[in-house]
Order: structure tokens, then sequence, then C-alpha cells
């Protein structure tokens, strides 16, 4: 099968279209047919093989996985045999490390059945993303009707979901982004949208009860002022920035993991993973109208390393998928 492949770290030319063999499913596993794979931030890191601290568990020399991708969507092709529940010919989505090839192999916890209604391209963007974006709110965040919840980072993968879900659990949404995607957040369901080049969310005076931080860019100290005394800080690390750091967007979420123990504040760090009463909570959200998600643009599988530079240099809006 054709696959994207990297034997190093570096920037998108180590990553190549090539033939590589089939993942056989374990007794546990799903074994799908890929139509189309999404690409996140973390493709790009693993890329770069960035922040270095990382590489330990990443692979020090050479990623351990050498084929890159996360989020699918496709067909069943086989199935383990302790799996139930899914078979050959199902249309499935869902999260596995190898995605960006025409087969790839998950865990059936991490599979589900593809939300009604949508294109491969579509759902193929909602796993990853879709899931921190829960996860952050209703499992960590514990948000409740009424609550205002401030995105910052709003138009990304994981923020168009996040202010979707955050007005799905009834709050007052604010979202921060660049100007040129306000009006997409806003169709979004957004309340409020706040412009980062105008103004400072963090010394506005507007407090509010649990920011989600997914840029990594601004201090704990800043992101505290904009929350209420009782209010709840989640991170969950930066998107796209500047490659070769030692640490990171890390620096912030270790120094969130230190102060939780003295802030009055609840600091909570973000670990999505795939579960798959999660991408069943999300396909009932898209089903009943209250989740979209957004493809900014979608490549062929050849041009992966042309998706990941779009998105490392021109700060994507929402999702970019490969469709194979």
């Amino acid at each position: 099968m054709k696959a994207i492949v990297q034997d190093r770290y570096g920037p998108p030319e180590v990553l190549e279209h090539r033939e590589v063999d089939r993942p056989v499913p374990g007794e546990h596993d799903v074994l799908v047919r890929v139509r189309a794979a999404a690409v996140n931030a973390a493709d790009w890191h693993l890329m770069r093989g960035d922040p270095y601290v990382a590489r330990p568990v990443l692979g020090l020399r050479r990623p351990k996985v050498p084929v890159r991708g996360r989020d699918f969507a496709g067909t069943v092709e086989a199935v383990g045999a302790a799996v139930t529940g899914l078979r050959p010919g199902d249309e499935v989505y869902g999260e596995a490390d190898g995605a960006f090839a025409e087969y790839v192999c998950a865990p059936a916890t991490a599979v589900d059945r593809k939300p009604a209604g949508l294109t491969f391209a579509q759902a193929a963007a909602i796993p990853l993303a879709g899931n921190t974006a829960l996860m952050g709110l209703r499992d960590l965040g514990r948000l409740a009707p009424g609550q205002s919840v401030l995105v910052n980072g709003a138009s990304g993968g994981v923020g168009t979901f996040a202010v979707q879900i955050a007005k799905a659990l009834g709050a007052e949404v604010t979202g921060v982004c660049s100007a040129r995607n306000a009006e997409l957040v806003r169709s979004l369901g957004a309340d409020r949208v706040v412009d980062y080049a105008r103004e400072d969310f963090t010394r506005s005076g507007r407090t509010y009860d649990l920011v989600l931080d997914l840029v990594g860019n601004r201090s704990l100290a800043d992101l505290r002022r904009a929350l209420v005394p009782a209010g709840t800080l989640v991170l969950s690390g930066g998107g796209v920035s500047g490659g070769g750091s030692l640490i990171g967007p890390m620096a912030l979420l270790v120094k969130g993991q230190v102060l939780s123990r003295f802030a009055r504040h609840r600091l909570l760090v973000l670990t999505a993973e795939p579960r798959r009463e999660n991408l069943a909570a999300l396909r009932e959200l898209v089903e009943s109208g209250r989740v979209r998600p957004v493809v900014d643009r979608t490549y062929p599988l050849a041009e992966a390393a042309e998706a990941i530079r779009y998105l490392e240099v021109e700060h994507a809006r929402a999702k970019v998928v490969l469709t194979v």
C-alpha cells in the first residue's frame, strides 16, 4: 500500500510517498481502508521532532512510528476476532498512528461509525480535534449551562469544535482569533469574538468561568487574570509555532501542573485519549446539527508534505484534510 513515511526528523521534505506493507489487525483491532485523513499540529511536531525533550518518547534519532497521521475516515476492511459492533463494509472514523496511508490498523476502542450525512473528508476532520475540545470542556472543565467560556485559538482545528461544543453545553462563548477568521467563529455560534491584534483579552477587565487555551503563547499570570476567582483554566499545549525548541509549549503545561497545587483557580492540563464513547458523542452532536466540521483545504495523499507546510506556515483555519 502507499503511505506517507518519515525516516528522519526535519522539514516537510523528509516525508516520502512510498510503498509499505499493509498492517495486519490483531484480535482487538480494526483494519480500515482510509478514504480521508486529517492533518493536525501533532503531525507537524512529530515530523520535526519538536520539542526535543519529547524525543525519548517519539524516537531519539527518527520517529518510532514511521508513517505519519492520526485522524482517519474510511470503510472497515477486516476486524479482529474479539471485535464486536463493527464489520467489513461499515463506514467509520477514528484515531490511530499511521493514518496517512491507504490502510490503517486501529484499536476497536478508538473507532466508531461515521456520522451520517458527512463526507469522508468532513468525518476525518473530527476525531482528534473534536475529542480534545469535548474532553477539555465537558470532562476537565466541567462546563455547565449558563457559564462563560473563552476559547483562545477559536479558529483552529480544536477551537472550531470547542466553540460549537461549548454552545451545545449551554455556555456563553467568547472566541479569540484573527480578524480574518472572526466571521467564521461567529458563524459557529460564538456570542463574542476578540481580535487578538486589537484587544488583549487578559487585560480587558472581562472574566470567565472557564478559559480553554489552545495556543500556548500567553503566560499563566495573563491567563489567570481572565478568570473569575473560582474559575478554571484548561491548557492544551500550543498549536503550530516556531520549531526547533527544546521544550516548546510543554513549558507552559509543566508550569501549570506545578502551580495548580497552590493556586485558587483550577489549573488543568489536558491529555485527550481516543475513546469510542467520545466518538459516539461527537457523532450525535453532528447528526443533531449542533456541531459541524469545517475543512479549510483538501490535498491528495501524495501531497501530504504540502498540506503540512500549509498548516505550518499559513496558519490554516479549522482543518486540513488529505484524501486517499
